[in-house]
């Protein structure tokens, strides 16, 4: 993951929750690939199909609300999804996106779905390329952009841990 992330968006209403996202019925498989061949079919069918990597989630409020499933971020993530970008997201959610190495940004951004942005999570801009439109975030803290680049937190310990250790 570098500062900057540059994707194709997907729209989505407010109030997405992680049975939206990854239903209980597909929870049973350890497969990444199983998971991800099913995030968000029940708002989308053709999402799965369609997604590449590099594309961005761009929501209303409380996305990721629910169950405290780690699942609904990861099969987002094994699909392609770069980053979220929401009003609000459920604070579990948030955490467990973050814990994996996907950015979750909270910005009102206005775009339609196809529309192409491009995120600097360092500088604190969100740029949608279409429109030529820019909106200031919040950038996000080294620790926190270490986290993301390492690929999540357990990652982020380990290379920590390492490079503490001199191995």
């Amino acid at each position: 993951m570098t500062d900057e992330i540059k994707g194709k968006v997907w729209k989505f209403r407010d109030s997405i929750d992680t049975d939206v996202i990854i239903p209980g019925r597909y929870l049973r498989t350890f497969s990444l690939d199983e998971l991800a061949s099913h995030v968000m079919e029940g708002e989308d069918p053709e999402f799965a199909k369609n997604v590449n990597k590099g594309d961005i989630i761009v929501a209303g409020w409380n996305f990721g609300c629910g169950s405290s499933r780690e699942q609904a971020p990861v099969a987002l993530k094994h699909a392609g999804i770069d980053a979220i970008v929401a009003k609000s997201f459920a604070r579990i959610f948030y955490r467990n996106a973050i814990n994996i190495g996907l950015p979750v940004i909270v910005a009102d951004v206005q775009t339609d779905k196809g529309d192409e942005l491009l995120i600097n999570l360092k500088e604190g801009l969100i740029k949608n390329l279409n429109t030529g439109i820019s909106v200031d975030i919040q950038p996000f803290h080294d620790f926190m952009r270490g986290i993301l680049h390492d690929g999540g937190l357990v990652k982020h310990y380990l290379k920590e841990k390492k490079e503490e250790n001199h191995f």
